[in-house]
C-alpha cells in the first residue's frame, strides 16, 4: 500500500512540476514556488471545506476553488475575486490556534505582482491557466488523497529547492538528511511531548520526526526568520493534516529574539544557516542560553550560537541533532572554548558524524551531524565519532546518501561500538589531549591498512626470478651462437 501511495505522490509531484513551467519564464524558482504551492494549498483547503467536516476555518461557496474554476470557464474570473477568497479564508479561523496558523499565510502569493505580467489582463490569464491545470489533478478530501498530496507537496518543495540552487537551502533540507536527524534524535523513543526546530525552514525536518514509525508526538514547535518560508512551513503542516492546535510556529530571528521563552523540548532537530554573521553583542552574555561557557560565538560564525540555543532548550532527558559545516569541529578562538565547555563541563555532545560533500543546496562543502543528549548515562565522558563521508550516491546537481548508508549510520550510533575505519567511541581525555579539536580524522583512521610483508617469501621469489633470467639469457646466447653473432653477456654481468 505504501509503495502505491509513494508512486501516486511521485506522479502527482511530476504533474505539479510541469505546471510550474507556466511561471518559469516569469520569475526565479525561489519565487514562483510561492504561487504553485499557495494555489495548491488553497485547493486543498477548499476540497476539505466542501466535505462539511468539523474544520478550524470556513469558506463561503462563492469562494470555493470549484467556484473559481466555473468563473474561469464563463469568463467572469478576476484576481480581485481570488484575493477576496484567500483573505476570507484566513479571516474565518474560528479558534485562537487556527487564527495563529492562518494569519497572513497567503501573504507571499502577491496576485498583483508585475512579475506575473505587465498588466492585470496578463496576470489574470496566467493565474487562471495555473488554476485550471491544478483543477485537472485527481484530488479529493479523502484521507488517502491528502496523504498522497502531503508527500507530493514535500517532493515538489524539494524540486523547487534544487532548481533554486543555493537559495533552495533557505527553505529545504534534503530528505535523507532530515530523516537522518529525525532517526538519531528519536532513537528508542515512543512518546515525545514536544519537538522543536529553531531554524525550521519549510518544516521538512519536523515532518520527518512526525513520520517516524511508532512515535507519538504531542506538540510541534518551530521558528523561522524568513516570512515566506514561515508561511510555507504552516502550509506544509496543514496539508499534512496536522491540526492547528498541535503546532506553534514563530516568525522571528531565533538567536536575536528567542520566542520559545523558558520552554524545554524533548527532541530538537535543525539545519541552521551555515556560518552566517550575527550581532554577537556582549549583552548576549546575560542571556541564559549563552552564559555557560562565558564566550559568544564569533561575529563571523553564528553556528555555535544555534548549538548553545538548542542545548539550553533541552529538557532533562532531551536530545538534539543538528547539521552544521565541518568548521565547527576545529575552528579556534571562542569556538574552541565553547567546544571545550560542551564536552568538559556540560558533557552533552553524544556523537560527531561526518557526512559527504556536495549534498546540500546551500553549500558544496562536507557537512557534519552533531548529536546531543542531556542525560547520557553510561556514555558520559565519551563521544562517538563516525566517518560516513565516503558513503554517498553521486548526482547531477548534488550527491545524496542511500537508505543503506543511512541505516549504517543509525546502527553505528545505536550500537556505540568501534568499527575499524568507520566509527569509534573516544574518551573525553583523548579529546582534551587534542585541544578539543573534533576533526574526525584524528579519531577514526580510514586509511587502508598496509599489508604485512613476508620478507622470506619475497627473497625466495626474487631468487626464482633471477634464476629464470639466467636461464633465458643462456637460451638467447645459444641462438646467437648458432647465428655466429657471439654472446652479449660477459662474465661480469650481474645476472650470470
Amino acid at each position: 500500500m505504501r509503495a502505491g501511495a509513494d508512486r501516486q505522490a511521485a506522479e502527482l509531484s511530476a504533474r505539479l512540476w510541469s505546471i510550474s513551467g507556466d511561471l518559469r519564464g516569469n520569475m526565479d524558482a525561489s519565487r514562483f514556488k510561492d504561487y504553485i504551492l499557495g494555489l495548491l494549498f488553497y485547493r486543498c483547503l477548499s476540497e476539505c471545506s466542501q466535505e462539511g467536516s468539523s474544520l478550524e476555518y470556513r469558506l463561503e461557496p462563492r469562494f470555493l476553488f470549484s467556484s473559481m474554476i466555473q468563473r474561469i470557464r464563463d469568463g467572469s474570473f478576476s484576481l480581485t475575486l481570488l484575493q477576496e477568497a484567500v483573505d476570507s479564508l484566513t479571516a474565518s479561523a474560528v479558534t485562537p490556534a487556527a487564527k495563529a496558523a492562518f494569519d497572513g499565510i497567503f501573504d507571499s502569493m502577491d496576485l498583483h505582482s508585475r512579475e506575473l505580467g505587465r498588466d492585470e489582463a496578463q496576470r489574470t490569464k496566467l493565474i487562471a491557466q495555473v488554476l485550471s491545470k491544478i483543477d485537472g489533478l485527481p484530488l479529493s478530501a479523502s484521507q488517502a488523497d491528502m496523504d498522497v498530496l502531503g508527500t507530493a507537496y514535500m517532493i515538489l518543495i524539494g524540486l523547487f529547492a534544487s532548481d533554486a540552487g543555493k537559495k533552495g537551502g533557505e527553505f529545504f533540507t534534503p530528505v535523507q538528511f532530515s530523516r537522518l536527524c529525525a532517526r538519531l534524535a528519536c532513537l528508542g523513543l515512543e512518546n515525545v511531548p514536544s519537538v522543536c526546530d529553531p531554524a525550521m525552514g519549510s518544516a521538512s525536518m519536523l515532518l520527518e520526526v512526525l513520520g517516524q514509525p511508532g512515535l507519538s508526538v504531542e506538540h510541534v514547535y518551530g521558528q523561522e526568520k524568513n516570512r515566506t518560508t514561515y508561511n510555507l512551513a504552516r502550509m506544509n503542516m496543514l496539508i499534512h493534516g496536522l491540526p492547528c492546535g498541535r503546532f506553534t510556529f514563530f516568525n522571528d530571528d531565533t538567536i536575536a529574539s528567542d520566542q520559545f521563552g523558558s520552554r524545554k523540548f524533548t527532541v530538537q532537530v535543525a539545519n541552521p544557516p551555515y556560518s552566517q554573521k550575527w550581532d554577537a553583542d556582549p549583552e548576549f552574555l546575560s542571556d541564559p542560553r549563552f552564559q555557560g561557557p562565558g564566550r559568544l560565538a564569533p561575529r563571523s560564525y553564528e553556528d555555535f550560537a544555534f548549538i548553545q540555543h538548542m542545548v539550553w532548550h533541552m529538557e532533562e532527558n532531551g536530545r538534539a541533532a543538528v547539521l552544521l559545516p565541518h568548521g565547527v569541529l576545529f575552528r579556534g578562538g571562542a569556538e574552541a572554548d565553547i567546544r571545550a565547555w560542551l564536552i568538559r563541563d556540560a558533557d552533552v555532545l553524544d556523537a560527531v558524524i561526518g557526512l559527504p560533500a556536495g549534498c546540500f543546496h546551500s553549500t558544496p562543502i562536507p557537512v557534519c551531524c552533531l548529536v546531543f543528549r542531556k542525560n547520557r548515562g553510561e556514555r558520559r565522558g565519551r563521544i562517538l565519532f563516525v566517518d560516513a563521508s565516503g558513503d554517498f550516491v553521486p548526482g547531477k546537481k548534488q550527491n545524496t546518501i542511500s537508505d543503506g548508508a543511512l541505516e549504517r549510520i543509525v546502527s553505528a550510533y545505536s550500537a556505540w561500538e568501534e568499527v575499524p575505519g568507520y566509527c569509534r567511541p573516544v574518551s573525553s581525555e583523548e579529546i582534551r589531549e587534542n585541544g578539543y579539536n573534533l576533526n574526525i580524522s584524528r579519531y577514526v583512521d580510514t586509511r587502508e591498512p598496509e599489508p604485512d610483508l613476508d620478507l622470506a617469501a619475497i627473497q625466495k621469489d626474487l631468487s626464482a626470478r633471477r634464476a629464470r633470467c639466467r636461464a633465458l639469457e643462456k637460451e638467447v646466447d645459444a641462438y646467437l651462437s648458432r647465428l655466429g653473432l657471439g654472446s652479449p653477456h660477459s662474465d661480469s654481468d650481474p645476472h650470470t
